[in-house]
């Protein structure tokens, strides 16, 4: 049986390869081929050049700050808890730095309504509505649990 000799463009793409796989072989012949390095992304750098270029704006940090609200306009928050927030008053800018989360207005209402503008106030108005058909449903219902005893409650209790 006559083996089947490869033609010179099939030969000349295994030599190819073939060179391209040596480079990557970690021992001899034989040898498992070096698996890719995943590049480890670090952020300290970039964090460096970000917080250069603030001190180049000239922001400065703003001690004491609690939480930083951001109203969306379709009436959810942004809510950042203890962020570290620096500002430039002269570039007009501010930075927040922290874990955000996004909030529906509803959750963050006892403590945020001093933070609500005139924008926000068709959100608060729909909010009040919502509390207040709840509350109407629920005293209809607390009328029919109650049954009526009369003026004397010891004789109704004898019975």
């Amino acid at each position: 049986m006559p083996v089947d000799t490869p033609s010179a463009d099939v030969q000349a793409a295994r030599d190819k390869l073939k060179a391209r796989f040596e480079q990557v072989r970690t021992g001899g012949k034989g040898t498992a081929r070096r698996t890719k390095i995943a590049k480890h992304a670090s952020h300290a750098a970039d964090d460096k050049q970000l917080q250069a270029q603030l001190k180049r704006l000239g922001c400065n940090a703003i001690p004491g700050i609690e939480e930083v609200n951001m109203f969306k306009e379709d009436g959810s928050v942004l809510h950042f808890s203890a962020p570290k927030v620096q500002a430039s008053v002269q570039s007009n800018t501010f930075v927040v730095t922290g874990h955000g989360e996004s909030k529906r207005l509803e959750e963050l209402l006892p403590g945020i309504i001093n933070q609500l503008g005139p924008d926000n106030l068709m959100n608060l108005k729909r909010i009040a509505e919502g509390y207040a058909a709840s509350a109407a449903v629920t005293k209809k219902d607390d009328g029919d649990d109650i049954p009526d005893v009369g003026e004397n409650f010891e004789d109704v209790s004898k019975q």
